[in-house]
């Protein structure tokens, strides 16, 4: 299938894909005789994969490394849920930041709007900061 098929049946653009390939994500395509891209339609699962690794989080260099993994004809399960588990992480560890950072600017709003703006110490630039 061409290039713009591929892309239409997956949902993503003819330029993703030219990307993904020049990325070692997917292989070389094969050229027809005027030169066009010809995928063969087992690309499809290949590319639904990189959706979901995408929608997971996963960067598209540890969505590679998955794919070879798989195509040095290993299961790369154990792999996934490793990397999986440092995303899990690395969200846990953003929440927490973003909690203490809501946090934060709750207590200045609050003090900013108890406070009395003629009351600012003009040395401080603001006092509610």
């Amino acid at each position: 299938m061409r290039i713009g098929e591929a892309a239409a049946a997956v949902g993503m653009t003819t330029k993703a894909l030219r990307f993904y390939e020049k990325q070692g994500l997917l292989p070389p395509a094969q050229r027809a005789a005027n030169g066009y891209r010809d995928y063969p339609k087992e690309l499809l699962d290949r590319l639904e994969f990189i959706h979901r690794g995408k929608v997971a989080g996963l960067p598209l260099a540890e969505i590679r490394d998955i794919l070879r993994v798989r195509d040095a004809g290993q299961v790369p399960c154990t792999h996934v849920t490793e990397q999986l588990a440092q995303q899990l992480a690395g969200l846990d560890r953003q929440i927490a930041e973003l909690t203490a950072l809501r946090e934060s600017v709750a207590e200045n709003y609050r003090r900013a709007a108890e406070g009395d703006p003629d009351q600012c110490d003009a040395q401080q630039i603001c006092s509610y900061l």
